[in-house]
């Protein structure tokens, strides 16, 4: 008789090895869903604020277009500038590359165009800038 209990309590033994395998896994595997959900959260953020790349915004002045180039990588604006300035544009409006020039210093020491400080003489110039480089900004978000 005691061989049969032996048997027994081997069987026995082997159902709860089993179970606590198999509690085992699932609870990792809880753990592991609950880690997924709860992360997926922080991976948006941290993948950064801009998609990087060149983006464009276009800035009409009088009969010219002229094109405001905004550089970023995942986290920084790079760059700013602008391109396709004419001649033209350049004797017309003689403020509006020391107005870039400006912007660009504040935007890139602050990573934002918030708090930008603008002068007195170049305040309409520097404010259709501003605009467009927003407009910029915001296709690379």
């Amino acid at each position: 008789m005691s061989t049969k209990k032996a048997r027994i309590l081997v069987f026995r033994l082997k159902e709860i090895i089993y179970t606590v395998i198999f509690v085992a896994l699932a609870v990792l595997l809880i753990f592991l869903l609950v880690h997924m959900f709860s992360s997926g959260g922080d991976s948006e953020a941290s993948s950064g604020v801009y998609t990087p790349g060149v983006y464009t915004s276009s800035l009409t002045v009088g009969s010219q277009t002229v094109d405001v180039e905004v550089t970023v990588d995942a986290d920084h604006i790079n760059g700013i500038r602008l391109v396709n300035l004419s001649e033209t544009v350049t004797t017309m409006y003689p403020l509006m590359e020391p107005a870039i020039e400006n912007l660009a210093s504040q935007i890139l020491a602050n990573q934002s165009t918030e708090n930008i400080v603008i002068p007195e003489n170049q305040k309409y110039t520097s404010a259709a800038l501003l605009q467009a480089i927003e407009d910029a900004l915001a296709k690379a978000q």
